[in-house]
């Protein structure tokens, strides 16, 4: 198939790709040709303008792009950056793609667990009574316009995807050096969930998704066991072998990184069930023997 990729540079991009170079003819739509190839190799075709593809000669678009959500403080600046990496990307390859006299079968956009916002309950895909909160604003408007390729000929489908956990990146990077100085901890009271999912799961179930032409809308991609914080944190301290006795209090937190903290504060416990009733099989399904594979190679 031709596969045109957004986000090819990015954690779970470059990832996809390695596995999707041997069967398939890859194109990443970037910014930086040049990092596309140092970082995916030569074996990808890569381009910096949309107008250069045939959206004709395309089956299937992954978009991935978008600005790390939990990098910086939520000034109006940065949240403004957030929303406008994922709207404006997308709906270009929206339009694209309805333009096109034979469209690709399958669109696959990304999207985030963000979209419950804070819950006390356990969800999955059926769940409605979402948490009015930027999280969720963001995520709505995100899939409202990757939904707007839906067609008879295209399937769209969402990537509601949790904390995705790599020894290469990601949420588990940052939290590694304050636990190896022996400063790592529960974060407040700890008792917020974390739905979490194993990098090799994250590419298998877009692998998946891809190669399942009845599945279609929001999917959640969240191993189908979240822990709570302060669980996560005593089996990261066990699996590098360091103490757990350091606590982040909510209002340090808060201070340091206003708004944003609230992705940390409070958290959901998000089922897959999508996933699992289609047949898909997760290799890592609890924090324990994830965190050994990532950390204990």
């Amino acid at each position: 198939m031709n596969i045109l990729i957004t986000g090819g540079t990015g954690l779970i991009g470059k990832e996809l790709i390695k596995f999707l170079n041997n069967h398939h003819n890859v194109t990443v739509f970037t910014r930086s040709i040049s990092k596309a190839y140092k970082l995916n190799g030569h074996q990808i075709n890569a381009v910096s303008d949309l107008n250069q593809l045939d959206f004709n000669q395309l089956d299937v678009v992954i978009n991935l792009a978008g600005e790390p959500i939990a990098d910086k403080r939520w000034t109006q600046q940065q949240k403004e950056k957030i929303e406008q990496s994922r709207f404006n990307i997308t709906q270009q390859l929206v339009d694209r793609i309805k333009q096109a006299d034979t469209p690709p079968h399958t669109f696959i956009s990304g999207s985030a667990i963000g979209f419950y916002g804070r819950q006390a309950q356990a969800v999955d895909e059926s769940w409605d009574n979402c948490h009015p909160e930027f999280s969720h604003y963001l995520c709505k408007k995100w899939e409202d316009i990757a939904n707007q390729a839906q067609s008879e000929r295209t399937r769209v489908c969402l990537l509601r995807t949790g904390i995705v956990l790599s020894d290469k990146g990601g949420a588990l990077k940052k939290m590694l050096p304050a636990f190896k100085l022996c400063l790592g901890g529960p974060i407040s009271h700890g008792e917020q969930m974390m739905s979490w999912i194993h990098i090799d799961d994250m590419v298998s179930a877009i692998l998946f998704i891809l190669n399942q032409a009845d599945l279609h809308g929001p999917i959640n991609l969240t191993a189908p066991n979240p822990v709570s914080n302060a669980c996560f944190s005593q089996t990261l301290a066990k699996t590098i072998r360091r103490p757990d006795f350091f606590t982040m209090p909510a209002k340090v937190l808060t201070l340091l990184f206003g708004e944003m903290a609230d992705l940390l504060l409070h958290g959901q416990a998000v089922k897959p069930t999508i996933l699992l009733n289609a047949g898909f099989r997760f290799h890592h399904q609890y924090i324990e023997e994830a965190l050994r594979n990532l950390l204990q190679k």
